[in-house]
């Protein structure tokens, strides 16, 4: 590949590099190339790639996201969240966006703040599996509800889960969730997969706690979602045992471009 440039994102702690590929120049990155540019030793780090693209005549553009390991992955919530901030540094300039996702399509749009909210897709149900709730946000989730989150073992309760018979084939994104003193907030630490760690955040499994620590009452309801890496509003209705109008909000920032050695673009 010829000179290849990347931009860094981060969203709440959760980092991605971003690659405009309207053009195609990025199509022939590999599993193995793309591990190694989200490698925080050897390469330039992330929690995961995010390529955008050319949209349908209906959508401004397209989110291609791959997960830390290189292989694809499904929807990411502070993902489409930064690639909007990216579009607009790109000059796709609007009011609101909508693009297309792993999971469909998607609305967001850049606050006056500078933060920007992303339209999640509905969830139909949540489902109880033993004592904890699985939901999906675009990518699975199971929220497990702890009462002692600082010292939760996030990383090896987490990965334990994440690779039990039930999740092993597919994968889990396992959320460890605690109410605080504020009913309308929450506190969430998440184990992904795909990066098989810890991450400073996680949108659609902030969301999915969101929901499942929501009172269970009609009406738009919000509650703050605190990450590690910061917080995060999440906005929606409940229709009976589906949730609409999904809204999620926080900041995106740019943190800065880089154009990797040569070397670590090859197979």
């Amino acid at each position: 590949m010829s000179t290849s440039r990347f931009y860094k994102y981060q969203g709440t702690g959760n980092d991605f590099l971003l690659g405009d590929n309207r053009s195609g120049h990025y199509s022939l990155l590999t599993s193995s190339v793309i591990e190694k540019l989200c490698d925080r030793r050897f390469g330039i780090g992330a929690d995961g790639l995010i390529l955008l693209e050319v949209g349908s005549t209906a959508d401004h553009f397209s989110m291609r996201y791959y997960n830390a390991d290189g292989k694809p992955g499904s929807f990411c919530g502070n993902g489409a969240r930064c690639i909007t901030q990216f579009a607009y540094q790109l000059g796709i300039a609007s009011d609101e966006y909508i693009f297309t996702a792993a999971d469909g399509t998607h609305r967001s749009r850049r606050e006056p703040d500078g933060s920007v909210s992303l339209l999640m897709q509905p969830v139909k149900a949540l489902h109880f599996q033993d004592k904890d709730i699985f939901v999906d946000t675009g990518s699975p989730h199971l929220v497990v509800a702890v009462n002692e989150l600082d010292t939760t073992d996030v990383v090896a309760v987490g990965r334990s889960i994440r690779n039990n018979e039930r999740y092993r084939s597919e994968g889990i994104n396992v959320n460890f969730v605690q109410r605080t003193a504020d009913p309308n907030s929450i506190r969430i630490r998440t184990y992904e997969r795909g990066v098989e760690d810890e991450t400073y955040s996680c949108g659609t499994g902030a969301v999915a706690a969101a929901l499942t620590f929501a009172a269970d009452k009609k009406g738009t309801q919000q509650l703050e979602v605190q990450t590690k890496g910061g917080s995060l509003l999440a906005q929606f209705e409940k229709e009976g045992v589906e949730y609409v109008n999904i809204w999620l909000r926080g900041p995106a920032t740019f943190v800065f471009e880089a154009i990797p050695d040569p070397q670590l673009l090859l197979p």
